[in-house]
């Protein structure tokens, strides 16, 4: 079964703007995971940060022209319809329910994210509904937080392979080839002080946030 069954991906965040960084790193979760979709899906209010700067119908316009026609990934706006906080266990709870019992479907967070995990909502949900991967930072590692630790280290799984076995449950950390050290704080920094951000942003991007005034320093 676990040859036929789906594999699809979600890779959350606030985008706030989508990079190079964002995007290279789903087209190497897409390839590394043999994904059959990986939704990238903006949080209209991530629940443990602050409101993003623009607005989520901008932030999820700058995503699409970003993707573009890059095989697999999808703009997802699923959280932007829904009320409240956006959180990651309702998000998977209906992606499980689209994709079926069956499928692999496998949540993607940064390292960061995933070192607060246990203050999110529901966790032990999360893995209920899917498979975690986290994308490892070299040189970040052990020990983590005795609450995380409890949380994942009996989930542990060592390759892809052992993983995409079940349908979720797992947590894998993944070292990603080209992890880029690009950050949307960086790329708001440079646009607010009227600074080049060529080669932190797709070009349809960078023309789109040109073109509306997004990100430039209030007057």
């Amino acid at each position: 079964m676990s040859q036929t069954a789906l594999r699809i991906g979600m890779l959350g965040g606030t985008f706030d703007p989508i990079h190079l960084g964002h995007l290279r790193s789903a087209v190497e979760l897409y390839e590394a995971l043999s994904l059959d979709r990986l939704h990238m899906i903006p949080a209209q209010q991530p629940p443990l940060r602050g409101r993003p700067q623009v607005s989520a119908k901008q932030r999820l316009a700058l995503l699409t022209a970003g993707i573009g026609d890059t095989p697999g990934l999808i703009a997802d706006d699923r959280e932007l319809r829904r009320d409240g906080p956006s959180y990651s266990a309702d998000t998977l709870a209906e992606l499980r329910s689209e994709v079926g019992d069956k499928a692999r479907l496998v949540m993607a967070i940064g390292y960061d994210a995933f070192l607060r995990l246990a203050q999110w909502h529901q966790p032990e949900r999360l893995f209920e509904l899917a498979h975690l991967v986290v994308i490892a930072r070299p040189g970040y590692g052990y020990p983590l937080p005795a609450p995380l630790r409890e949380l994942v280290e009996h989930r542990r799984v060592d390759s892809i392979e052992t993983l995409m076995q079940q349908p979720c449950g797992g947590y894998l950390p993944l070292e990603l080839p080209s992890l880029m050290a690009i950050s949307a704080t960086y790329v708001r920094e440079c646009l607010e002080a009227g600074k080049s951000v060529r080669y932190l942003l797709p070009d349809p991007v960078e023309r789109a946030i040109e073109q509306g005034g997004l990100y430039r320093q209030c007057e």
